[in-house]
């Protein structure tokens, strides 16, 4: 069964032309074709790589590699692991049915839909080792920044939900639906302050609280992991428990609600540091649905495999964060988050003096409030 066949596919008319005409390909010109195909977009450029399979090419290799080595993919008599890789990076990365891949790849849509479920299963074979918790260690980005220390020493990352589009059981639909207006899964994560998911809990209902899907994970046996004395920075939507820290509700919190005036009161500053760090889970957030079209748009797979894939592109992510050396094209910046520039917030004409007595006067009130 073709997973992409589903509401909205084109007519059946449409499918049988299309499979004669590949059909009356010869086997020959299919093999060259095919390989051509592979050529130009894993070996040409970097940049056709990134734009088709969303990841530069020793990257793609080094997965391919890994997968290899691991012994979760092997090469077939027709099919190699990278054409196996490429396929699936493909759909995700770029939400096509088969019968886009069909027309590029030359293969029957049996044979795509068995590979894709294949390397599905191979990539989260990969969660314990790109998947992990955090490190007790005070992150460098809030080391380096002197805005943040000693204050924020004992901040491990941030958590929050997402909403990825989700076509559930017609039967359950109604469940799937909260403030979006469409189907979605809830989907909480935690990330640290380099952008890697640290933990993943896919398959609640789009309808479900936030602090109900947080809830869960705290009580499963394999859930968000906590250390003592250690926290995450959690929005307004949660409350601040031993392990999170919410901000101040009825005063400013976001960058952009800062960008004309500094912080006033002690909980101000508070919410502008906490906020300043917090960008970074809505940076991952935008990161993963930049790189994989497949979060954005209706899904046509079976539920259960829709939460497979979310944590499968988080996985990914987590790979491509760990090993890319450079920019990472798909990451937004704090100014497309926030859209404000918290540097320019930072340094607003001011005196020395004037500088030397609000760093003494932010102190104090941070220690008043930590």
């Amino acid at each position: 069964m073709d997973p992409y066949d589903g509401e909205g596919v084109g007519s059946g008319g449409e499918e049988r032309e299309s499979l004669m005409m590949l059909c009356r390909v010869p086997s020959r010109t299919k093999i060259l074709e095919r390989n051509k195909y592979l050529k130009r977009l894993i070996y040409d450029s970097d940049v056709v790589c990134v734009d088709m399979f969303r990841m530069k090419r020793n990257l793609f290799f080094l997965l391919c590699e890994k997968l290899q080595n691991k012994g979760l993919l092997r090469n077939r008599s027709d099919v190699s692991v990278e054409e196996q890789v490429a396929m699936f990076l493909h759909i995700i990365g770029h939400n096509v049915r088969s019968r886009v891949i069909r027309t590029h790849f030359f293969r029957s849509t049996q044979t795509i839909n068995r590979y894709f479920y294949e390397v599905l299963h191979a990539i989260g074979e990969l969660q314990r080792e790109y998947i992990k918790p955090p490190k007790a260690d005070t992150s460098n980005v809030i080391k380096r920044n002197p805005r943040f220390p000693p204050f924020f020493d004992n901040c491990i990352g941030a958590i929050d939900g997402t909403h990825i589009h989700a076509s559930p059981p017609t039967n359950e639909s109604a469940a799937f639906r909260g403030r979006k207006g469409y189907p979605t899964q809830n989907v909480l994560t935690a990330v640290d302050f380099k952008l890697r998911f640290l933990y993943i809990l896919a398959g609640w209902e789009g309808s479900a609280h936030d602090a109900l899907v947080l809830k869960d994970a705290i009580e499963r046996e394999d859930g968000i992991p906590l250390s003592e004395g250690k926290y995450y920075l959690a929005d307004a939507g949660y409350s601040t428990r031993p392990g999170f820290i919410s901000p101040f509700r009825g005063v400013r919190y976001h960058l952009k609600e800062f960008s004309n005036n500094l912080p006033l009161t002690d909980k101000e500053l508070f919410n502008h540091r906490h906020s300043s760090l917090r960008t970074t889970i809505e940076r991952a957030f935008g990161a993963l649905k930049n790189r994989f079209k497949i979060l954005t748009s209706r899904p046509f797979f079976p539920y259960p495999k829709q939460v497979e894939i979310v944590m499968a592109c988080c996985i990914i992510h987590n790979f491509i964060i760990t090993h890319i050396n450079g920019p990472d094209s798909f990451v937004p910046t704090i100014e497309k988050i926030e859209n404000a520039d918290e540097n320019d917030i930072e340094e607003a004409p001011t005196s020395t003096y004037r500088r030397r007595n609000n760093k003494m006067r932010e102190s104090g009130l941070l220690l008043e409030i930590i």
